[in-house]
């Protein structure tokens, strides 16, 4: 599957790069824009699966650009997501009459952000998402939550298919600790690295039945993995 594209439209680096790394993290291909000006030019040459738009950016406001973007027949069904920190009732209603698909407004958390564009990407482009999730003799069912290895299903807790539905999405990529703490367990507070280890060893227990191979790799010093059989 062709990992969906993304262009971020959002003047602050600090945020920009935070929504790139998130967005980068769950497979999507992600280009990031500082002006309204340069934005408008790269959707001329390609149209990506999503935009994500921040309402305030330099040269062309995002609100205009998204006014512009529904006038043309290339861009008017293109999947926006409106970034402001305004967070009035009025401002939303024209932010979405202006043609925003949804609309959050800062500060915001970054599981809910991905979580935003997976369902917008789902509903808008269903194409671009498969709910089915394959490394070798393992499958993971995202609508079902059901994961099987070979014939067997297997019997998951919530944190362990979420880790699980990551590690599948990057079959081969080593991830630390920390990265797995911000992107199964998000920004929630007061969590040790050392519960990573916890539930990667509950997880490994669940999908390395007996005789088979053990598709969980611990790299000493730098984190974990799910190998290609």
């Amino acid at each position: 599957m062709i990992a969906p594209k993304i262009m971020v439209v959002e003047d602050e680096e600090p945020l920009g790069v935070l929504l790139c790394y998130n967005m980068e993290a769950e497979g999507y291909q992600v280009e990031v824009v500082t002006r309204g000006d340069e934005a408008e030019m790269r959707l001329r040459e390609t149209v990506p699966d999503l935009l994500v738009l921040d309402w305030m950016v330099p040269a062309v406001s995002g609100i205009e650009l998204c006014r512009r973007l529904r006038l043309r027949a290339e861009t008017e069904r293109l999947p926006i997501i409106m970034l402001t920190a305004r967070g009035e009732e009025t401002d939303r209603v024209r932010g979405l009459t202006t043609g925003a698909d949804d609309y959050l407004v800062k500060p915001f958390s970054m599981p809910e952000f991905v979580a935003r564009v997976r369902a917008l990407l789902r509903r808008a482009k269903p194409e671009v998402l498969s709910s089915v999730l394959k490394v070798d003799d393992l499958v993971l069912d995202r609508e079902t939550h059901r994961v099987h290895r070979g014939e067997a299903e297997l019997k998951l807790g919530p944190t362990e298919f979420r880790l699980l539905e990551f590690l599948m999405q990057h079959p081969g990529r080593v991830f630390s600790r920390g990265q797995l703490l911000d992107n199964v367990w998000g920004e929630t507070l007061y969590i040790d690295e050392r519960t990573v280890d916890v539930h990667v060893g509950r997880l490994r227990k669940a999908v390395n039945l007996d005789g088979l191979p053990d598709v969980i790799r611990t790299i000493r010093g730098a984190g974990y993995a799910i190998r290609e059989i």
